[in-house]
Order: C-alpha cells, then sequence, then structure tokens
C-alpha cells in the first residue's frame, strides 16, 4: 500500500519515492512507495505533476488508487523506469492550490448548510470550471442559498485554522462529526475547522479557512436526492466573477443600458419578440385562408374538388394550415401538398365525411419517393426522401382519385 504524504501535509509539493511496480497496460503507469500526488476520491479529481529520475521524466497525466490500496500514476511516454529506481516527483501546484481552496470551501459551505438549516450535503463533485454539493433537502429557497453563502464567506474572514487529526473509529464516535463515512478504517482522517466543522475527510485542505478566499454560490437546481448547489471558490471564484461582469457589459453595450438593466431590457426584448411572433402567425394563417379562397374558387364545381400544389418556398406548417383551411371551407376538397422549404414535407387531407383514406394514400406516395409517414383517415405528413418526381407522384395519385 502506498504511503500517501498528502495525508499529512496538503502543501508537500516535491517529494522522492522508489518505484515498487511498473504497468504497462492498458496503458503506462508507476506504482511509488510513497506519494504527495492525489488519487481521484471523495468528490476531488486528481493531481497531475511530473516524476523525474535522471534521464527519464514523465507528465502524470492521472493519478487512481486500485483495489489494493496503492496509487498508480499514470504518464504520457514510452519510456520506463525500473522497479528500486529512485525517483523525484512534482506536483502542479496551481492545480494543488485550487483543488484544496475548492475543497475546503466545501467544507465550509456544508457545514453552513447544516447549521443554518439542517440540510445535510450527501455528496460533492469538483470539476473543471465549479464545483458542486448535493444537498438532502425537499426545498431550497433563494433566502437559503444567500444566508448560507454569507455564513460561509464570514468564516473565511475570520481565517480559522484548518487541522487534521487522526483518531480511532470509536474515538470519532464521540467528536460529534457532521459525517461519519460507512468504511472501517484503524484510523480516520478527519479535517478540523476549529468550532465550526469537523469531518472525515481523505482530500487536500488549506491550512486556514482565509487560504479559501472567497465562496461564491452560482446556481440551484433541484435533482433526485434533493438540491443540487453550484459553487467556486477562490482564485476561481474571482475568474467566474470577472467573466460574468465581462459578459454582462458586452450585453449593457448592446442595449446601450447599465449592465443592471441587462434583466429588463431582456425581458422585453422577450415580450417584443413574442408579440411580433404572433403578429406573424395571425398574418400566415391569414394568408393560408386568402390561399385557400382563391384555390378553391379556380377549382370547377364537381363532386371532388382535387388540390394538387407544389410549393418550393414554404414548410410543413404552412401547407398544413393551409390543408385544414381548404378542407374547412369545403365539404368536398381532398388536398395534396408538397412544401420544399427546409425539410421537404408532405400534407394530404380530405373535408371530414369524404370515403378515402389520406394515411393509406400517404403509404403510396412515400412507397415511390421513400421516406416516412404517415397518420389519420383525414389527414397524414411525410417527409420524401426524394424530391425530384414529388409533383407527378402526387397528379398520378389525384387523377385515381376521380
Amino acid at each position: 500500500m502506498t504511503e500517501r504524504l498528502y495525508y499529512h501535509d496538503s502543501f508537500l509539493y516535491e517529494f522522492d519515492a522508489e518505484v515498487v511496480d511498473v504497468i504497462t497496460e492498458p496503458r503506462p503507469a508507476i506504482v511509488l512507495d510513497r506519494t504527495a500526488f492525489y488519487p481521484t476520491s471523495g468528490g476531488q479529481v486528481f493531481d497531475t505533476g511530473s516524476i523525474a529520475l535522471q534521464d527519464f521524466r514523465a507528465n502524470v497525466i492521472e493519478v487512481a488508487e486500485n483495489d489494493a490500496g496503492d496509487v498508480l500514476h499514470f504518464f504520457e511516454g514510452t519510456a520506463q523506469p525500473q522497479k528500486g529506481a529512485r525517483v523525484h516527483g512534482k506536483i502542479d501546484v496551481a492545480r494543488r492550490r485550487d483543488h484544496m481552496q475548492q475543497h475546503s470551501g466545501q467544507h465550509v459551505l456544508s457545514a453552513a448548510f447544516v447549521r443554518l438549516f439542517n440540510l445535510p450535503t450527501v455528496s460533492f463533485h469538483m470539476g473543471d470550471d465549479s464545483c458542486s454539493i448535493d444537498l438532502d433537502a425537499k426545498q431550497l429557497t433563494a433566502e437559503q442559498i444567500q444566508a448560507a453563502e454569507a455564513l460561509a464567506n464570514d468564516v473565511i474572514t475570520q481565517d480559522r485554522v484548518v487541522a487534521i487529526r487522526l483518531v480511532t473509529q470509536e474515538e470519532a464516535q464521540g467528536l460529534g462529526l457532521r459525517k461519519i463515512p460507512p468504511v472501517e478504517r484503524d484510523k480516520l482522517r478527519l479535517i478540523d475547522i476549529v468550532d465550526f466543522d469537523l469531518t472525515a475527510c481523505g482530500g487536500t485542505h488549506a491550512a486556514s479557512t482565509g487560504q479559501i478566499g472567497s465562496i461564491l454560490l452560482r446556481k440551484t437546481e433541484k435533482v433526485r436526492q434533493g438540491w443540487r448547489v453550484e459553487f467556486v471558490c477562490g482564485k476561481r471564484a474571482v475568474q467566474t466573477a470577472r467573466r460574468d461582469f465581462a459578459t454582462l457589459t458586452e450585453a449593457a453595450t448592446l442595449f446601450s443600458s447599465h449592465i443592471w438593466d441587462v434583466p429588463e431590457q431582456a425581458r422585453k426584448l422577450q415580450e417584443d419578440a413574442r408579440a411580433s411572433r404572433k403578429a406573424g402567425e395571425r398574418l400566415v394563417e391569414e394568408l393560408a385562408e386568402f390561399y385557400a379562397g382563391r384555390i378553391l374558387a379556380e377549382i370547377p364545381d364537381a363532386q371532388h374538388k382535387i388540390v394538387v400544389r407544389e410549393f418550393p418556398d414554404r414548410d410543413l406548417s404552412f401547407i398544413k394550415l393551409l390543408a385544414q383551411k381548404l378542407t374547412r371551407q369545403a365539404p368536398n376538397v381532398i388536398a395534396l401538398l408538397a412544401a420544399r422549404s427546409g425539410q421537404p414535407a408532405l400534407v394530404f387531407a380530405q373535408s371530414v365525411g369524404m370515403p378515402f383514406d389520406m394515411g393509406a394514400l400517404m403509404k403510396q406516395a412515400l412507397a415511390q419517393l421513400g421516406g416516412r409517414g404517415g397518420g389519420s383517415k383525414d389527414m397524414a405528413q411525410g417527409g420524401p426522401a426524394q424530391t425530384e418526381a414529388l409533383l407527378s407522384v402526387l397528379q398520378t395519385l389525384a387523377s385515381n382519385l376521380h
């Protein structure tokens, strides 16, 4: 089992170790007798960095733990050190510090939700851009979010000591831990945020809450096991706030307004768009009504008024609307319509009470043109795969209906 140096010192960025195993398949990795590289676990992602030995130097791209408790250091390249070789490891300092800020910030935030609202954290996830906790909560309000964020940042400002303690399972039972892991171990590693939070954790952490910098809650969403709260800490919080500000500033410039007025401007734009869309829909409906009346007026009176039309500049929604208008304006109309704008489409319709089957007719058309479709006795629609003979196929179908 690999000795984990980060258990005792999260600020250890360089170390020496011995290679105890070399793995070639399915991808190259080495096992060391001791390591400061953190493997993915407990919601925290792995460290990266490098491992060097004289002429050998490899970039560590992923770190994981196997069932035996060994830490696997996956690296780029084909050259490999030998068992027993002494190597020097270097952690990516910026990545490690970021992870410490995010993970320690999570402990503070989770404790804040428990202290204020008795809402325990059931899971934690650290991503490349943001982190999240899932709370065991049936409801979560904006006021609760703001209160937890405020308390968490107060604790950060107080710069409380973050200490590491190792205790037995029996000792842990009487210490009032926020959460005790179900896994049985000889010793539990506790992260103690003095007078605020005490919980078992194997991750890397800041030495004091002040090193977290700040906590910014981003958004919340309902999930299967409760509510998910997305957040960022420290340098990520600054970068996120800067990106948000730049985005709002650009939006405000487009609206010729202050950034605080962007939501109101966006709402007005949405209202204008809805009004324009409704006006457009009314115009299209009026146009379809007019088209239907003119088309029917051009067809001589007969037992069946059969309309065959192809529209190169219209889409499915228009010919469907036109078919409805045609079959409602007269009791004996059959409409075989095609549209070529966008995705080619067919709509067949007949007035209520007519004896034909539009669904069966659509199958006949698509048997010749390819594609898919279907419908009921009075209306069917489809998407033809071939369009060269569209009008010819419609005319042939129409001639068989007389």
